[in-house]
């Protein structure tokens, strides 16, 4: 499988290169950056400088080059894995917009684990239809979005079976609503990523928690995804779309 990585210079894109080299079933074609230095003869500044042949892009960069991305990929008709989250609805619309011409998979986490507990929290809302829940996520210093794409994906899993919730992130200076989902958000040190969720129903508190030891899973799911999309027609997937085909 031959990709075009864009954001190779950030700390995901450089995991993603160690990855793709310990496995020959990945080659990296192309890198892009907006800062590249053009550390060799296939590494760019602009999506307009890279004409390398490949199956697919896989993106690790920033929210602000969502729309330059998606008309490369339209353009050349490349699928697209879209790891960037902290779009605003704007550009959310242009991904499903690009979507109807190419396959786009798009989640705002690449980890299984993430997707099984997305899956549990959908499960024991339901089971819990009356119950207080919170979430909170815990992220290195550096990270620019809060509250994280992960902890929203979380939140809108629940939503689907409590259609009448509304998200407080943060609550501030008030009391606690009976319909919300509190999300709170921690930014400290070198925290990979670790997303909690309480249900409590006042006699008894079931807690879900997800914790990342290394970044690598997200750049290991992000491959299995860009295998996952070769086989697909032009359509917008996520984690849930592949978990229910294992």
């Amino acid at each position: 499988m031959k990709i075009i990585l864009h954001g190779y210079t950030g700390k995901m894109g450089q995991i993603v290169q160690e990855v793709c080299a310990e496995n020959d079933e990945y080659e990296i074609a192309a890198m892009i950056a907006f800062d590249s230095q053009k550390e060799a003869d296939h590494c760019y500044s602009s999506f307009e400088e890279c004409n390398e042949e490949a199956d697919l892009v896989i993106d690790f960069s920033s929210r602000a080059a969502t729309e330059a991305l998606l008309a490369f990929c339209v353009k050349r008709n490349l699928p697209l894995v879209l790891c960037t989250t902290g779009q605003t609805e704007e550009e959310k619309q242009m991904i499903k917009d690009a979507s109807k011409n190419i396959p786009v998979f798009f989640s705002a986490n690449f980890s299984l684990g993430v997707a099984v507990l997305a899956s549990l929290a959908r499960q024991a809302a339901a089971m819990f239809p009356d119950a207080d829940i919170e979430i909170l996520e815990k992220h290195h210093n550096r990270k620019a979005d809060a509250p994280s794409g992960t902890a929203l994906l979380l939140a809108d899993e629940i939503k689907e079976v409590r259609t009448d919730a509304v998200y407080a992130a943060p609550r501030g200076n008030r009391k606690r609503q009976k319909n919300e989902i509190g999300i709170s958000s921690l930014r400290m040190g070198n925290e990979v990523g670790t997303h909690e969720i309480y249900i409590n129903t006042g006699s008894e508190c079931l807690t879900l928690t997800h914790q990342a030891y290394s970044r690598a899973v997200f750049a290991e799911g992000a491959l299995k995804a860009a295998e996952y999309l070769l086989t697909k027609e032009p359509g917008l997937y996520n984690m849930k779309d592949m978990v229910a085909e294992i």
